[in-house]
């Protein structure tokens, strides 16, 4: 799986990105786009981590996809 797919298919996996990512709100969600700097940024947010440690989680789900 690669981020092209899934950006292109935001919206089949916004349920997924919801569970592993619990404190991200549907509205996050919907204003990622599919994005995954955007995810990265929103992680950060919610989660208090440092931007390299949200795109270390990202690309961790990434892998489990």
């Amino acid at each position: 799986m690669n981020w092209d797919q899934i950006e292109g298919q935001w919206k089949q996996w916004q349920g997924r990105a919801q569970s592993e990512w619990g404190q991200l709100t549907g509205d996050d969600l919907t204003e990622v786009r599919g994005d995954r700097k955007r995810l990265e940024g929103k992680i950060q947010e919610r989660y208090g981590k440092s931007k390299e440690d949200a795109r270390e989680a990202v690309d961790a789900w990434l892998s489990r996809l």
